[in-house]
């Protein structure tokens, strides 16, 4: 059994595209009249199938496609149980993606339907069941991985994180069942939630690609070992910039300063090192995939800047006070960083054949997403003077446009079965 990456892959494509269309029908809500849904139903249907079908399954997919490459293929070249071994190792992976999508699907209608009900519980708690069982086994796999694989502890920190994030996940179904809600609570919780799924989950598993993808060793650069360790380290107090909001005991919030700081700084050291030392890699990339990798970075290191600038109380005030600021930062996190990232190491890796309709496809859904972030930037800004600005949901609306072309054009392509071309 050899892994089909390729299959699940184009399930992602489809999942994103999915979430784009609710994101663009949510647009479309508040700036015209269209009755037929509950604009709270589809927001939770638009960030769980996001989560789920789109980030979470993405991740595991190339994250299984890691494993093959380094135990089921190189242990197990010239074994005579060769089938036998990678039957053992990936059909319980096959089983655990199937079992996601399931879910992924499920809340998907569920919570169109009815919100947070009896049907989208089951299904969201039974993600995260399935979200341990793939933590427990791959956990289990990398053991089998050398220890100077540098990508191995990010992984291993990916899915730690994803395991405790669930704990907020947990206290929101409870507040939500048992309808004893507390502001500050709940808002708490679900920041639990985003920052190790977005921060943890995501950032750590993404990182771990990268890492392996550009054949990054510790024996090259003994920062390439300790800038997971800072940032791992980071990550806990750095919960905390989303609770600024909050009366923080002195020491807490010093805590969450540092954090930010290490964070900064590790970033832009590991950032400055492999521009460095990579720099002929970077150089040969073709220019559709070097643009990618730009604006990913670009906006990683915006994130990291504005985490640390968050930390000044007045301008924390204003940014969580103000929707449009927290929209805006999600979707950085989201789409300019860890979406825009997922694609370029898709066709970076030619696990999806790549050919020009794609490659405009892809360029069209970047440059929605920097429309998004632009507009919603300018709207936060200007809430912070009460200022309106004319225009604003058509002009979000025509960037959630732009998004669906862009994607919808690459998951046509990427599915029509066409003639190979050379990697952009």
């Amino acid at each position: 059994m050899v892994f089909r990456s390729s299959f699940w892959l184009k399930f992602s494509l489809i999942n994103l595209l999915i979430v784009a269309l609710l994101g663009l029908l949510m647009r479309y809500k508040i700036g015209f009249e269209f009755p037929f849904f509950d604009q709270k139903h589809l927001q939770h249907s638009h960030s769980h199938f996001a989560f789920s079908g789109w980030i979470s399954h993405t991740l595991m997919v190339l994250m299984i496609l890691y494993l093959e490459k380094k135990i089921v293929l190189r242990h197990a070249q010239d074994d005579k149980n060769k089938k036998k071994t990678q039957n053992q190792i990936l059909k319980k992976y096959n089983s655990i993606l199937i079992g996601n999508l399931i879910c992924a699907y499920a809340m998907l209608v569920s919570f169109i339907i009815q919100g947070y009900g009896l049907i989208s519980i089951v299904f969201s708690t039974s993600s995260i069941v399935i979200a341990f069982v793939f933590a427990y086994f791959f956990f289990q796999d990398l053991k089998l991985i050398p220890k100077e694989d540098a990508s191995k502890s990010w992984f291993k920190a990916a899915l730690f994180f994803n395991v405790i994030s669930s704990l907020g996940t947990f206290a929101l179904a409870y507040m939500m069942m048992t309808k004893n809600i507390h502001q500050n609570e709940y808002l708490a919780s679900i920041y639990y939630y985003l920052h190790f799924q977005y921060n943890g989950w995501f950032f750590f598993a993404c990182m771990g690609l990268l890492i392996s993808f550009l054949q990054l060793k510790a024996s090259e650069n003994i920062f390439y070992f300790r800038s997971f360790w800072w940032f791992f380290g980071s990550c806990i107090p750095a919960y905390f910039l989303s609770t600024l909001w909050l009366e923080l005991p002195i020491w807490v919030y010093s805590l969450t300063v540092i954090a930010a700081i290490i964070q900064v700084a590790t970033w832009f050291k590991f950032l400055t090192l492999i521009l460095k030392t990579k720099k002929a890699f970077f150089e040969n990339l073709p220019f559709f995939l070097h643009y990618i990798l730009l604006f990913v970075g670009f906006a990683l290191s915006v994130k990291f800047v504005l985490q640390l600038g968050s930390t000044i109380p007045a301008l924390s005030k204003l940014a969580f006070g103000f929707r449009p600021i927290v929209i805006a930062y999600l979707h950085l996190v989201l789409l300019a960083i860890i979406t825009l990232f997922l694609l370029f190491y898709i066709y970076a890796n030619n696990l999806i054949h790549s050919n020009k309709p794609i490659k405009k496809g892809v360029i069209i859904f970047s440059i929605g997403v920097f429309l998004n972030e632009i507009i919603l930037a300018f709207q936060g800004i200007a809430s912070f003077s009460y200022t309106m600005i004319p225009w604003i949901n058509e002009l979000l609306l025509l960037a959630a446009i732009v998004l669906v072309i862009g994607i919808a054009i690459t998951t046509f392509f990427s599915l029509k079965k066409v003639k190979k071309d050379t990697i952009l």
